[in-house]
Order: structure tokens, then C-alpha cells, then sequence
């Protein structure tokens, strides 16, 4: 302790005068009006070290406004930045429920006008291949589901089961090459038969004299023993007339967009 002492004992002496040379200059300063040469020098001698002292603390708080500050107004961003994520994924799931709702509202109205007993389920996968058009829903044969039950949407007729399992089942689109529909028009009620054609359809039979156009809608006939009469199945969008063939040619969409298509209801049976 001496020893520290007596080695900064010219910095400890410098302190203990500027001190004391502070405490008396204020003492007079209280006490006296006119400024004494003293207290001039005190002044003199001292403005240095004030002007230091001022400057050390300004840039104290500075660096405690500027950039402490800024760390923690850094975290509660980062904290509001993951709560604005967490409440953007609860709106989103808010909004698929939602959408999910008015697709179901859908599918219930569609059942109520249908007056059949149908069985909801949901579209897991599918098979867009050149080879077939197929999807997979998430109910089998543990549903009561079998092989040629009829598949339908919302908008129109999807296709019918073609193969069960426990708890899924393949549904084969009316798209597909291999698929026959026998269909015929609302507005006049020609016959016809509408068969795949990979990404639309096509009205077979419908004789050259048949009043068909552009827009006509096409529904099932309920010949065949699979669709029920009146099911929704395309929108006709072309029409053509060759003098020397007995059958129009005709194309058309399907009323459903399967590309959209995520819940659907299989047509169990008939009333009970």
C-alpha cells in the first residue's frame, strides 16, 4: 500500500489540491460577489479538465442512447417479429378453415339436392399421367365403399371407384380415356354418350340434326346404372357438323375443376 502510494503520490497531491481548490472556490463562490484572482486561476486550471469531463460524459450517453438502447429495442423487434409470424399462421389456418367451411357448405347443399345417401372424403392424391387420370381419396372398403361407386363434387360428376382398400380408394376421372358417361343435354335432352379424352370430353351419338350449341349444359342420363339421373357433367364448348357423318362432333369441359378438387362425396346406394 505505501509502496502504490508513493509511486503515484504526484497524481494523489494534483487530486487532492484540484479538490480542494474546487470546494473553496465554490465556498467563496456562495459567499462573495466579486470574482478574487484566486478563483480565476481556479478556473483557468480547472476548464480543461471540465471540458474532458463533459465530453467522457457525453459520449457515455451516447453510447448508452445509441447503441444500448438500440440492443434492446433489437430484441423486443426480433420478439414482435416472431409473435406478427405466429399470429400471420394462425390467420392463415383461420383462412383455409375457412375456405375449407364454404367447400363443405357446398358439398352439403350438393347432397341435399341429390337426395342420396353419400359418404364425404378427401382428395390425397393423383395420377395425371398419359396413361390414366386417376385420384386417390382417404376413404375404403372399412367406409362401406366399393367398386363402382359413383364420385361427384360440388360443380359436377368426378368419375367413379374402380379399387378399394382398407382406408383409400382410386377413383377413376371421367376424363379418362377408359371412361363412358352416358349423358345428354339439358336444354333439348339429345342423347349421347360422353367419353374421356384426357384433359376434356367429347359427346358421342348426338345425330347430325341435333339442336346443339356452344355453352349447352351436360348431364348424366341415368342410363347405365352407376350416375343418378341429372348429375352435372360438362359444359359444351364445340361444336361441328360433317355433311357426310350421321354424329355431330362435339367437345366439351367438365363442370368440376379437378385441378381445385379437394373433398368430394361418393355415392353410396340408393334411399333406404
Amino acid at each position: 500500500m505505501r509502496d502504490l502510494i508513493r509511486r503515484y503520490r504526484f497524481f494523489l497531491l494534483a487530486i487532492i489540491l484540484l479538490l480542494a481548490s474546487v470546494i473553496l472556490y465554490s465556498y467563496n463562490l456562495r459567499h462573495r460577489t466579486a470574482t478574487t484572482f484566486f478563483e480565476r486561476a481556479v478556473l483557468t486550471f480547472a476548464a480543461p479538465f471540465q471540458t474532458g469531463l463533459d465530453g467522457l460524459v457525453n459520449r457515455v450517453r451516447d453510447v448508452w442512447g445509441n447503441y444500448l438502447w438500440l440492443v434492446d429495442t433489437r430484441k423486443c423487434n426480433i420478439t414482435l417479429e416472431q409473435e406478427n409470424q405466429e399470429l400471420r399462421s394462425q390467420l392463415r389456418q383461420v383462412e383455409e378453415i375457412s375456405l375449407q367451411n364454404v367447400r363443405l357448405r357446398r358439398l352439403l347443399a350438393f347432397v341435399d339436392d341429390l337426395d342420396k345417401p353419400a359418404l364425404p372424403a378427401q382428395v390425397i392424391g393423383e395420377d395425371a399421367s398419359n396413361w390414366s387420370r386417376t385420384i386417390i381419396i382417404n376413404k375404403g372398403s372399412r367406409s362401406g365403399l366399393q367398386s363402382g361407386f359413383p364420385v361427384v363434387a360440388a360443380d359436377g360428376v368426378v368419375g367413379r371407384i374402380i379399387k378399394t382398400a382398407p382406408n383409400t380408394s382410386r377413383v377413376l376421372l371421367i376424363t379418362d380415356a377408359s371412361s363412358a358417361v352416358a349423358a345428354l343435354v339439358q336444354r333439348t335432352r339429345t342423347r349421347g354418350v360422353v367419353r374421356g379424352r384426357g384433359d376434356d370430353l367429347s359427346l358421342e351419338y348426338a345425330l347430325r340434326d341435333s339442336d346443339l350449341r356452344v355453352g349447352d349444359l351436360l348431364v348424366t342420363s341415368g342410363m347405365g346404372g352407376i350416375f343418378p339421373k341429372g348429375l352435372p357433367l360438362a359444359l359444351v364448348t364445340q361444336v361441328e357438323k360433317d355433311p357426310f357423318s350421321l354424329f355431330q362432333q362435339v367437345r366439351a369441359e367438365t363442370t368440376a375443376d379437378f385441378s381445385l378438387l379437394e373433398e368430394v362425396l361418393v355415392i353410396v346406394g340408393e334411399d333406404e
